[in-house]
């Protein structure tokens, strides 16, 4: 009787004992090899065969794992022969409507950014408090004030909750609780303070634009009669950038009080690209965000004050 030895080889080489990883996890590391820096623009990548083996896996999964990455636009050249290439144009790969879905914070301000490369910037946007859009537009006004942009014209229209409605979110946690109502008003207070602080710094900075740089600057707030789920921006009528608000419970302190509440932090949200040149669906939800968005301004939306 012939026993197989423990760590018997395949084609000569010893098979792994670590548990084999799928394409999709092998894709995943190297994603985060590219997106982190390791792996340079330009930059070529390893054999296929090298790869196989640092994963513990065939070929074939790791041919599965450069196609999923070239289909998210940061790698080229993937085919059986030479290795592939990480994608010169890699921050437009990693922010533009083809790339990975990701956090507010880290997709918004380069796809703003892009869009303020337009002669004409026009750009509309439904949040709850506009804190990521004024986080957003620090790195256009920082390019404009670089000489790197040079807009004529900058039109953007802001739809806000109102502040004469109860807001689905921020609310307290206890809603059984006598002092819920207490509680309510407070934070109410606080997202009211929230929204009117980011809508002013935002109109003052886009503002400015008029005198330091003799651009032709329109901002306008309105307000929505309820509490939007969703986030939405709209840029240069081309791209559609939709968001979820996911509720969480939080502790926050106001006044030395800690509070539990539910509320949705935006700049967290992961945000969805969709583009007119993408295809038929990109288009239609581009499309049809634009007929929603206008539908609310110019019906059940009314005049904004940012004063508490």
């Amino acid at each position: 009787m012939v026993v197989e030895p423990k760590h018997a080889s395949v084609n000569g080489r010893k098979r792994s004992q670590r548990p084999q990883k799928s394409h999709r996890q092998v894709a995943d590391e190297l994603r985060a090899r590219i997106t982190s820096g390791e792996l340079r623009p330009g930059q070529r990548m390893p054999t296929q065969a090298k790869l196989a083996d640092e994963f513990g896996v065939e070929r074939g999964a790791v041919r599965q794992a450069l196609r999923i990455l070239q289909s998210e636009h940061l790698l080229t050249n993937v085919s059986k022969g030479a290795p592939a290439t990480v994608a010169p144009d890699l921050a437009k790969a990693l922010t533009g409507p083809g790339a990975p879905p990701t956090s507010t914070m880290v997709a918004l301000a380069p796809r703003i950014a892009s869009a303020f490369a337009a002669p004409h910037v026009e750009i509309d946007a439904l949040c709850l408090t506009a804190v990521s859009l004024t986080l957003a537009m620090g790195e256009p006004l920082r390019q404009i004030h670089a000489g790197q942009l040079k807009p004529a014209k900058v039109d953007v229209r802001v739809l806000l909750p109102s502040r004469d409605i109860p807001l689905a979110f921020p609310i307290s946690v206890e809603d059984s609780a006598d002092d819920a109502d207490d509680v309510d008003v407070q934070l109410r207070r606080r997202w009211l303070a929230q929204r009117n602080a980011q809508g002013q710094v935002l109109r003052h900075n886009l503002l400015a634009l008029r005198s330091t740089h003799g651009i032709d600057v329109q901002v306008t707030f309105r307000a929505l009669p309820f509490t939007p789920p969703v986030k939405l921006y709209l840029l240069n009528g081309t791209e559609a950038l939709f968001a979820y608000y996911t509720l969480s419970r939080r502790d926050v302190e106001i006044g030395h009080q800690h509070l539990q509440m539910y509320d949705a932090p935006g700049i967290q949200s992961t945000l969805f690209a969709f583009e007119l040149g993408a295809g038929l669906r990109d288009m239609t939800f581009v499309e049809q965000s634009h007929v929603w968005f206008n539908a609310l301004w110019e019906t059940i939306s009314s005049e904004l004050v940012l004063t508490s």
